[in-house]
């Protein structure tokens, strides 16, 4: 289970953005947090830190990610939606 890292999100640390990449952060402007992804590269990724969804993540949880894509994409949507209040 991937856990949100304690303290704040700042440049140069790692954050999962709400299409659940591990993004490195190399900018936060108020509420906007970009970063580039440390699965494909994308940038600039960029979420609302009040809005989305953003964790900040553990280097363990990256190499989990990049040893196998699919199946740590499934396992956080999996998780995420667990998490959510059903109405």
């Amino acid at each position: 289970m991937t856990v949100d890292q304690p303290g704040e999100i700042r440049p140069g640390d790692i954050y999962e953005d709400c299409s659940f990449h591990p993004v490195l952060c190399t900018t936060i402007d108020g509420d906007e947090i970009q970063g580039i992804s440390l699965i494909d590269a994308s940038a600039p990724r960029a979420c609302s830190l009040g809005h989305c969804a953003v964790i900040k993540l553990s280097i363990a949880d990256v190499i989990a990610a990049r040893a196998d894509w699919p199946a740590y994409l499934a396992r956080r949507k999996a998780e995420f939606d667990q998490e959510q209040p059903t109405s």
